[in-house]
């Protein structure tokens, strides 16, 4: 049940982006066309799951027992680049049909602040003393990529919708999506009692 809530949270009361604001760019960037949307969303999923994974192992065995706290970000920072060079080199061997699949969301998501966002998260959010610290951050991770890709997926059917209406000319274009932004993250608070609070 405490993953359940957690999922609901993630991805309805606490989104990354609507509620954090972290992933904006790509979240105004990358949201013209659902299927690209769709293509970022799955990336970043694997990208922040696969990034919070290693990172959280960092953390625990290398940075907390050495003193090293202080160097979290620029840690986490390298990691994360290093990364997703790491995978796009794999994908680009083993698989190239879904290297070709992400195409530019890959390295676009080396940049992406929600993934840092939520590495850094996770360490501030569990006790890494706990015993069950790297299952917990994973599925946090899993959940607040799912709730990524559920707002950029949701931003860009919206955006789809909009080019088929008219909008004033002064309007069009980023303007009206700022503003379509805006109103997507009120209705997202509405889902706030969802979850208790703690």
């Amino acid at each position: 049940m405490e993953y359940i809530l957690m999922l609901i949270a993630c991805v309805f009361v606490n989104n990354i982006i609507l509620s954090q604001f972290l992933g904006i760019c790509p979240f105004l960037g990358v949201s013209n066309k659902l299927g690209t949307a769709l293509g970022m969303g799955v990336a970043v999923i694997f990208v922040m799951t696969l990034a919070t994974l290693v990172t959280s192992l960092i953390h625990v065995y290398v940075l907390v027992p050495m003193g090293l706290e202080f160097l979290q970000t620029i840690a986490f920072i390298l990691i994360i680049a290093a990364l997703v060079q790491m995978v796009e080199i794999i994908l680009k061997k083993s698989s190239p049909s879904l290297y070709q699949a992400l195409g530019i969301f890959l390295p676009l998501i080396t940049t992406n602040c929600a993934v840092l966002g939520v590495a850094i998260g996770v360490t501030q959010k569990f006790d890494i003393t706990a015993g069950s610290y790297i299952l917990d951050s994973v599925i946090y991770t899993v959940c607040s990529a799912i709730g990524f890709a559920v707002a950029i997926c949701i931003f860009a059917g919206l955006r789809e919708q909009l080019e088929l209406v008219k909008v004033p000319k002064a309007m069009k274009g980023v303007p009206i999506a700022l503003i379509t932004a805006g109103i997507l993250a009120m209705a997202f608070m509405g889902f706030a009692n969802l979850v208790p609070a703690k």
